[in-house]
């Protein structure tokens, strides 16, 4: 039998992921207080909620990275300054990720950006490189783009999930669809691809996003990668019991 790569990340096949790439994606301004900014306390958290995973830049993990949840290694980024169609280039290697302790590598592709190409080539080389070091290739997929007019509908994100099994990897973050019955087409479209739910900003309250994701383990999903409603939450590990309860039913 086929070993799935994606293990060291699941729970009787469900998982709860912890983000927090969001400083070098949107500054510290944007996301942050005086409590979250610090990436320890970050790290507490996914420690003491029982996390599945967290994510993490190679600067925060290479600092602050304490082996008590698997890790995975974000390989690109970029930051919210530059105009334009969006593109996310390369910033560290699937061996630099290792070498810190990852247990798998995270890579963002901006569906329908006039630059998709670049990102396309850059995750094949990577997950290549993943796969013959025996760990998972994660690919976030965000259509995005003068030509994408609308990132959450049901086809734009059914979209997002094949290609992330064309494009051979292992899992995919995508957005949710606001329905279980439009988000179980992304999920069918994954065809056996682990599928997570991309967190979001910040709901407007803790049910709004337990909401969502009732629909996504309803549609078939595997769980979620959330970041800003654990982290921004006045209660981080109050909610993260929450989403446990939510995503495995204990």
């Amino acid at each position: 039998m086929k070993r799935d790569r994606m293990a060291p990340f699941l729970t009787e096949g469900k998982s709860v992921l912890l983000a927090y790439d969001q400083g070098l994606e949107h500054g510290p301004s944007a996301d942050f207080n005086e409590k979250n900014v610090d990436p320890a306390a970050i790290m507490e958290t996914a420690a003491r909620g029982r996390f599945n995973g967290v994510v993490f830049q190679k600067g925060v993990a290479e600092r602050f990275y304490d082996g008590r949840v698997p890790l995975i290694v974000k390989l690109n980024g970029k930051t919210s300054l530059p105009r334009g169609e969006p593109i996310s280039r390369q910033v560290c290697s699937v061996e630099q990720a290792i070498s810190l302790g990852a247990k798998g590598v995270g890579y963002t592709i901006y569906l329908g950006s006039e630059f998709e190409s670049k990102m396309f080539r850059e995750f094949g080389r990577i997950q290549e490189e993943a796969h013959e070091k025996g760990v998972p290739a994660i690919a976030w997929i965000y259509p995005r783009g003068a030509s994408v007019q609308n990132d959450t509908s049901k086809e734009i994100v059914a979209y997002a999930a094949r290609a992330g099994l064309e494009l051979g990897a292992d899992a995919v973050k995508i957005k949710y669809t606001g329905d279980p019955g439009s988000f179980s087409w992304a999920v069918k479209s994954a065809a056996g691809v682990k599928v997570f739910m991309s967190g979001g900003p910040k709901a407007p309250t803790d049910d709004d996003f337990l909401r969502q994701v009732r629909g996504v383990m309803e549609a078939g999903g595997t769980g979620v990668a959330v970041g800003r409603n654990v982290w921004q939450n006045a209660e981080p590990l109050a909610m993260a019991e929450k989403l446990r309860k939510t995503v495995f039913g204990q």
